[in-house]
């Protein structure tokens, strides 16, 4: 039985890794403490927002009880994180929301997880995703739908939702998400936590269900850590990364602010917003509001390199022990609500088949990117870019959705903010900065190349202090 006070109790949901961390090592609270704080608030929590579809708690405690004793080693040392479901984890299940997979146990961890686990994380349980992480909206057929914990009828975004609902109450020390077209940053803006997406090839995401084929879809794809602070997101990027990353000084770099004015949606809140942001940077640094190269064509290019083969690996994992094909379960779902492939998976499978690029346009796309990663690289050596994360904050389930999966090419507009960071694989760290009409939580993102990670947390620091960060929801204390 815990003799934490409520007081400290609120305090561990409240603090980062950082402040855990040291709190361990200094010896104010044990592992034991830490985890049990996390795992009865969830208890509590979880069946509002279905966020955490499979718990180890017991086997979390035992390892916990370890870390007490100083029998693990590493900087995470006794400290308790969620995983996207998505992501393997050893003895856990990864089933990508399919009925068809709900037995599947991982043999081995990931490499992320594996790194984690050498750290001395301790993993409290795997969070909620759309099925085959196909969608920004989680929904799927075999865990069903996670909700928003500031507003249940909004959605949590997607794919790392369930990631993005637990963390805003406060439910582990930090998460692992993956990213492949904003699926860190809309949990991340949607429901008021930091987010990071590491740059292309920075992370491993060997281990990742689904995995990715092609090379323009593997340079989109990263996993990246989600949680309560900026400096959260350096410091477990530091172990999950590939490469340390050196020391960047913002002095150094011009910051340019997408302008609100642009041709894409965005609220007026958001508006004020970046409005507010360029005034407290140009203080102190050299800031200018202007469309960095390519954003134009950033969107039609993620949804062609989506699209290529026409999704058939997705379709493949989705339909292989499936007595239907994509076309005929969409129309059955809609008429009955009685197959089992959700109808988000299905749209978006057809969806690509509609967009799917020639072998023609794939040669042309290969030349853009090539061309782009160049001007880029040159470009973005001494920037750093800020963007809005979406047009709005959390809309109604079902919502977003309909926005990007239109087949009236609505991704056009609400897609370019993410997709710029995916298609051109840029590290991008997103930081809740206000609150939108509805009193839901509204986010930037600030982006540069590979190499300059340093200077992105550094703005985002400042960006944290003077703004909202990370605010604990507390509806359900």
């Amino acid at each position: 039985m815990s003799t934490l006070t409520v007081k400290e109790k609120e305090q561990i949901l409240s603090a980062d890794t950082v402040e855990l961390v040291n709190k361990f090592n200094n010896k104010e609270l044990t592992s034991v403490e830490i985890v049990s704080t996390y795992i009865e608030h969830n208890r509590k929590v979880n069946p509002e927002i279905n966020a955490i579809v499979e718990e180890r708690y017991e086997k979390a405690l035992e390892e916990a009880k370890k870390a007490d004793e100083r029998k693990t080693n590493g900087l995470l040392r006794g400290i308790p994180i969620t995983v996207k479901e998505a992501i393997h984890v050893k003895e856990m299940k990864t089933t990508g929301g399919l009925e068809q997979r709900q037995d599947l146990i991982a043999r081995e961890d990931a490499k992320v997880i594996r790194k984690l686990k050498e750290s001395g994380a301790i993993i409290l349980g795997k969070t909620n995703t759309p099925a085959l992480c196909f969608c920004q909206e989680t929904e799927n057929k075999l865990y069903g739908r996670t909700n928003n914990p500031w507003d249940v009828n909004r959605t949590a975004g997607g794919s790392s939702g369930g990631e993005g609902a637990i963390l805003a109450t406060g439910g582990a020390a930090a998460g692992i998400g993956s990213d492949i077209g904003g699926s860190i940053r809309f949990p991340a803006h949607f429901n008021g936590i930091i987010g990071f997406k590491p740059g292309m090839n920075q992370v491993s995401t060997k281990g990742h269900f689904p995995s990715v084929l092609h090379p323009l879809q593997e340079r989109m794809l990263s996993i990246g850590p989600m949680g309560k602070s900026v400096r959260d997101m350096e410091f477990i990027y530091s172990i999950l990364g590939n490469e340390t990353f050196g020391t960047r000084y913002l002095q150094d770099f011009k910051i340019e602010i997408l302008p609100g004015n642009n041709s894409y949606p965005l609220s007026g809140e958001q508006h004020v917003l970046l409005d507010q942001i360029e005034e407290t940077l140009s203080k102190t640094y050299s800031t200018r509001r202007c469309v960095p190269p390519y954003l134009e064509e950033s969107a039609l290019l993620w949804q062609e390199v989506m699209s290529i083969e026409g999704s058939k690996p997705i379709e493949k994992a989705a339909f292989n022990n499936v007595r239907s094909n994509v076309y005929s379960a969409f129309l059955r779902e809609k008429l009955t609500q009685r197959t089992n492939i959700h109808p988000y998976l299905s749209w978006a499978i057809i969806g690509s088949k509609l967009f799917k690029p020639s072998a023609g346009r794939i040669r042309e796309i290969h030349e853009i990117i090539k061309k782009g990663d160049q001007m880029l690289e040159e470009y973005l050596q001494h920037r750093l870019l800020v963007f809005p994360v979406y047009h709005k904050g959390a809309l109604p389930h079902g919502k977003v959705y309909q926005e990007i999966f239109s087949i009236r090419k609505s991704f056009l507009q609400y897609m370019p903010y993410v997709a710029y960071a995916n298609i051109w694989g840029l590290p991008s760290l997103t930081i809740p900065v206000g609150k939108d009409e509805n009193n839901m939580p509204v986010a930037i993102q600030i982006m540069s190349i590979n190499g300059n990670e340093d200077a992105i947390f550094r703005l985002g620091k400042i960006i944290e202090k003077k703004f909202r960060g990370y605010i604990r929801c507390t509806r359900y204390e």
